[in-house]
């Protein structure tokens, strides 16, 4: 019985080394979230870089601080489980578009293999190659599908947006103005991509 009792002792002092290793993990990520109120923007910025590996689009500060303290907590704590990453793979491939290179990101700088680490293609494009033509304002305009965006006169453009925002003078969606609202004619007009 003696030796059961050392036995407890033992399991008893790791028990507590272990309670006293959480509860120093949970002061420390709780310091860690308590600072990001007191960052600035930029500051905010850095430690996105440095949690992410990748710098952020926005200066938004109260984004900012939810994303970075959704990353500290998610490093003290572990992430999400293998079921629930399990899961996501699955539904994967139903995501929108835009969402897809953001997944793709995050599963890469945090060691998850991801089958959208590749660029994504917005499916309703059509092939590279392809030359859309758009009637605005009785002048042709021509627009040639790229495989990393669009040329028209000869300049490169990320987005079909911006390629309309030009030929109009005003903002449009490119899918808008050069296919209409449901890939046919324009509400009351003739004018559409052929």
């Amino acid at each position: 019985m003696g030796s059961r009792s050392a036995l407890a002792q033992r399991e008893d002092g790791a028990t507590i080394v272990n309670q006293r290793r959480e509860l120093a993990v949970v002061a420390n990520t709780r310091r860690e979230l308590v600072a990001l109120e007191a960052m600035t923007v930029g500051e905010l910025a850095e430690k996105y870089r440095a949690l992410f590996g990748i710098p952020t689009r926005t200066r938004n500060k109260a984004y900012l601080r939810k994303h970075i303290a959704w990353r500290i907590q998610e490093l003290a704590e572990g992430g999400l489980s293998p079921r629930a990453l399990d899961r996501i793979e699955q539904l994967a491939p139903q995501v929108p578009v835009r969402w897809q290179t953001r997944i793709g990101k995050a599963d890469a700088t945090a060691g998850h293999p991801s089958a959208h680490t590749e660029k994504s293609r917005d499916p309703r494009l059509p092939p590279v190659g392809t030359v859309l033509t758009r009637v605005y304002n009785g002048v042709e305009h021509k627009v040639a599908v790229l495989a990393d965006g669009f040329e028209y006169n000869g300049t490169c453009h990320r987005s079909l947006s911006k390629v309309a925002r030009l030929i109009a003078g005003t903002s449009w969606n490119g899918f808008t103005f050069f296919f209409g609202r449901t890939l046919g004619a324009l509400d009351g007009e003739t004018e559409h991509a052929r």
